[in-house]
Parts: C-alpha cells; sequence; structure tokens
C-alpha cells in the first residue's frame, strides 16, 4: 500500500509517532478491506486550514477534525495498459482538533489520530454518516478495524 503523509502549512510539526499511527491505521484498513494495492494521500494540518477546507468545499463555517476526498466515487474509465494502482484518496487531519479531542475526551493523542485516520479511510470506502443507518454501521465498523489495531476507547 503506498501511502503518502505531508504538512500543510509547512510550520505544522508531524512527529514520528504521529505519522507511525496514520500509517499503522491505514495499512490494517487496508489488509482489512483487501486494498494492498492502493494508494491514499494524508495531509497534518492545523484549524484554520481544515477550516479553509471545509468552509470551500462542505460550507460548513468551522474547523473539523478529519475530511476525506474519494478519488474513486462515480464513473471514472478504466486506464488501458496502467498500473494498477487503485488511488483511493486524500485525507486530511487536522492535528490541532485532533489534540483538543484526545484531551476532551480523556484518551491519548495517538488513539485519535488513529480513529480519525480510520474514519478518513472508511470515508473513502464509502462509508458515511448522514443517516442513522449509516452512522451506526460506520461506528461498527470504526470498532472493528479499531479492535483490530489494538486500540480500545478508553486508550
Amino acid at each position: 500500500m503506498e501511502i503518502i503523509i505531508s504538512t500543510y502549512p509547512e510550520k505544522i510539526k508531524s512527529s514520528p509517532s504521529v505519522e507511525t499511527i496514520v500509517k499503522d491505521a491505514i495499512i490494517k484498513v487496508g489488509e482489512l478491506y483487501g486494498l494492498e494495492t492502493a494508494e491514499v494521500s494524508v495531509t497534518l494540518t492545523d484549524n484554520v486550514y481544515i477550516h479553509e477546507l471545509n468552509m470551500k468545499y462542505r460550507n460548513i463555517d468551522r474547523p473539523t477534525d478529519v475530511l476525506s476526498f474519494a478519488l474513486n466515487e462515480g464513473e471514472e474509465p478504466d486506464i488501458v495498459d496502467g498500473p494498477s494502482i487503485n488511488m483511493l484518496g486524500d485525507i486530511i487531519v487536522s492535528v490541532e482538533r485532533a489534540t483538543e479531542q484526545a484531551a476532551e475526551y480523556g484518551h491519548s493523542i495517538e488513539r485519535e489520530i488513529a480513529f480519525l485516520t480510520v474514519h478518513g479511510m472508511l470515508h473513502l470506502l464509502g462509508y458515511d454518516h448522514m443517516e442513522e443507518v449509516d452512522r451506526v454501521e460506520m461506528r461498527k465498523e470504526e470498532d472493528y478495524v479499531m479492535a483490530k489495531l489494538g486500540i480500545g476507547r478508553e486508550s
């Protein structure tokens, strides 16, 4: 699985432990959902930048914790004689918001980053939480992946 991690703006400091958690979560989703040849891009950012994206793409005027932009939604033509990489899309995580939420929920930043990464990956796979039945299904999948990562709710 190809995982590209970047930070924006560049002043955002990403620790090796945060990047390891992101990679571990993506790899686990890849293993569990048969995505060994997939590619995912992750941007670690702050509340200012994710707020801009949330306003631009969702018309919601506040920062959020994670955004996902799937590249395989819709009717795209197959690439003939090209690489067989499944480009899933982009995940943007506000490390600033994740830190705030970890403190609010009383667990570690590592647990929160893992959860947000799993949540973002599930969105790339088509899961959503707009309707209650979908929210319940997505939560079940989140719990399943987090358990496979060995990370409980109290971590």
